[in-house]
């Protein structure tokens, strides 16, 4: 992926993360496949119940990255919402925008912390947005940086070729993943 892709996925998911926390909700961990720097689209989680479904359901998100045959994957996700609803230890800061950039030779994390900010002064409109997100200084990407069990899981399995006997592996794929919850953005290359 050149870098300008990388920018407008890093701008697009600061923009998304922005827009959430200020109506209220932190967006679901999404990933975004590339087939030879080409954007296949955004994949976000389904609903997950805690625990167990919701790491399924996270690492589930390889599935379309496979079937796409992606050389190259972006996961994103916040660190305290990926945390809790995994019951896992939260690690790394919070709150923090994750972002994970691999291919099958590796990857590297990009974390970007934030804070909630006040909202601006002189709106006293309700239907404004409640708060602003204040962007810290990002921490210097991590080659190999160690990754929440299933986002790991999701990198891994992204990779792996799919063995599905069927005429549009990818477009069966798909259906799928938005039959399960999943919501599905293609962009119009790869649009099924």
């Amino acid at each position: 992926m050149d870098t300008s892709t990388w920018d407008t996925l890093v701008g697009s998911m600061k923009s998304t993360y922005a827009k959430g926390v200020r109506e209220g909700a932190v967006p679901r961990p999404v990933i975004m496949p590339l087939v030879r720097g080409e954007l296949v689209g955004l994949i976000w989680v389904r609903p997950t119940k805690p625990g167990a479904d919701a790491l399924t359901g996270i690492a589930a998100l390889s599935n379309i990255a496979a079937a796409a045959g992606a050389d190259e994957v972006v996961l994103a996700w916040e660190t305290e919402e990926v945390a809790t609803v995994c019951e896992l230890p939260a690690a790394g800061p919070s709150p923090c925008l994750n972002m994970v950039r691999a291919t099958p030779d590796g990857h590297v994390l990009h974390q970007f912390p934030y804070s909630a900010g006040a909202p601006p002064v002189g709106s006293g409109d309700a239907a404004e947005p409640t708060a602003a997100l204040d962007w810290k200084q990002p921490l210097a990407p991590r080659p190999d940086g160690e990754l929440p069990p299933p986002v790991k899981a999701a990198v891994n399995y992204a990779f792996t070729p799919m063995d599905l006997d069927h005429p549009n592996p990818f477009g069966v794929t798909v259906v799928l993943m938005e039959e399960d919850g999943y919501t599905v953005r293609l962009t119009d290359a790869f649009d099924h």
